[in-house]
């Protein structure tokens, strides 16, 4: 039924419940989405200006065979036909969506073979995909997202039950809000909104449980599990997330006082229908008199092109540093941690011409990033610093630059020489002051992923991606670089 309603035509869903008489049924439950009615792309002309709602509902009650109950009310007068235990499972549809993109395309293509041969019916309970917690091992920011949500959870359930306030528990449910974690048509990990308010609960929930039960200013736990140590360390405004990856770079800022996650990035990556928006596709009608579902339109939201769908090898961060030698070389850092107090890390690469010296420190609203370089060491050091504004591309957010504001953050930005630029957000309701102290080459990109949801295939903008790169110079080797993060009023 829920590929019925509303999307056949109303005599033919009230027809098809009437079927289900002639086959033995006692009942037929439906229980789906409000947003089928009215919500989804052609849903609301279609069920209200059209009629589709009245024609079902007059469909129902003019039926000689449908009788219409409560479920408790079946329930109560009805035995049961037998014991059912039901599986973790879900929708086919989401079975599908949590495969990785290579398995998914030959998933889709099993489904296909199995709807062409007309075996579908029987075999589908067979062709079962994937169970849903395989988002956590797609997508590594939906895991690092679950697993920072638990392990306040499990904060939170250790604290006396004096010590708990009702805001405590408010926060760490909206922070198991399910949409953010999950992609497919109409989850929202994609959608920075939903992943940006559960960083707010959280970041507040973290903040209130570190005042009637501190934490030590710095901890090393390999919290998402994937075999590689994080490092947590943080003061009364700010927390810093370093992954101990060999890159030293911050792959979580928290603001406390802005509830605000900077570091939190989707990266590119590839899904298995991204090879429909670079084929000519047409929407297809799969119900003939009625209206396409949204599992069947294929559509376009924005222009995609091949140069959309550039993947990321690694996952986007604060500070990911680059190595330019004097013969153009291209050298990715690897970094090893040789020191730690309670307010900073201390980094050393070895590269084939010296040593490269990282520290990530945190003060009073800042987060400051300097390094210091071998004497004899020539070429240029570039570091990328993906932040993620809540404006995004829209009119919200500025760059400011010697008092004038040279554009937003959906515009390509390049400025030589460039020693301080802030980042206000209007959205955010704070400011990032970016400084360095020596002039550096500078360059500002929206971040932009490619997915599909019930109204096409879209661009979202994930974030700001600043590259800064500075000249290596013999007389003086080194460069710091600072992050002042505030509240501010936003003109």
């Amino acid at each position: 039924m829920r590929y019925r309603l509303p999307f056949a035509p109303a005599h033919e869903a009230v027809a098809y419940i009437e079927s289900l008489a002639q086959t033995g049924e006692a009942a037929a439950i439906y229980f789906d989405d409000i947003e089928k009615f009215g919500i989804w792309p052609e849903t609301y002309e279609w069920v209200f200006e059209k009629g589709w709602l009245t024609q079902f509902i007059e469909g129902v009650l003019a039926s000689p065979v449908i009788r219409t109950e409560t479920f408790s009310e079946h329930h109560a007068r009805a035995k049961t036909h037998g014991i059912v235990y039901l599986p973790t499972t879900s929708y086919i549809e989401m079975n599908e969506w949590t495969l990785p993109a290579g398995v998914a395309a030959r998933y889709d293509g099993l489904i296909a073979a199995s709807k062409a041969s007309g075996r579908f019916e029987s075999e589908k309970a067979f062709l079962r995909g994937g169970i849903w917690k395989n988002f956590f091992s797609v997508y590594p920011e939906s895991n690092w997202m679950h697993k920072r949500m638990l392990g306040l959870s499990a904060r939170l359930n250790q604290l006396e039950a004096t010590r708990r306030t009702p805001r405590m528990t408010e926060l760490l449910h909206e922070a198991q809000a399910n949409d953010a974690y999950w992609h497919g048509l109409f989850g929202g990990l994609y959608l920075p909104h939903l992943r940006r308010a559960v960083y707010n609960a959280a970041v507040e929930l973290e903040s209130l449980l570190d005042i009637v039960a501190p934490r030590p200013a710095m901890q090393h736990v390999d919290l998402d599990k994937d075999g590689i140590d994080e490092v947590f360390f943080h003061n009364a405004s700010l927390q810093a997330v370093v992954r101990l990856d060999g890159s030293a770079s911050v792959i979580e800022l928290d603001a406390y006082a802005l509830r605000h996650n900077f570091g939190d990035t989707l990266r590119r990556q590839a899904e298995h229908y991204h090879h429909k928006m670079l084929v000519n596709v047409t929407e297809q009608d799969s119900h003939g008199d009625g209206i396409s579902s949204a599992h069947d339109r294929i559509s376009f939201k924005h222009l995609v092109t091949q140069a959309d769908l550039v993947y990321d090898a690694h996952g986007r961060a604060l500070c990911r540093d680059i190595l330019y030698t004097g013969d153009g070389e291209i050298v990715a850092l690897d970094y090893a941690l040789t020191s730690s107090n309670d307010d900073s890390l201390n980094f050393t690469a070895q590269t084939a011409t010296g040593e490269v010296h990282k520290v990530v420190r945190l003060s009073a609203g800042q987060m400051i990033v300097s390094y210091d370089f071998g004497m004899g060491m020539r070429g240029s050091l570039a570091t990328e610093l993906n932040l993620a504004m809540p404006s995004c591309d829209g009119p919200a957010g500025r760059f400011v630059l010697d008092g004038k504001i040279p554009g937003g953050f959906g515009q390509p930005l390049e400025v030589e020489d460039l020693k301080q630029i802030a980042l206000e957000d209007a959205v955010l309701g704070g400011r990032l002051l970016l400084s360095s102290s020596r002039p550096a080459q500078f360059s500002s990109q929206p971040l932009f992923t490619v997915s599909q949801s019930e109204a096409g295939f879209e661009k979202i903008m994930q974030a700001v991606t600043l590259l800064m790169r500075w000249p290596l110079q013999e007389k003086n080797g080194r460069i710091k670089l600072s992050l002042e993060i505030s509240t501010a009023s936003i003109r």
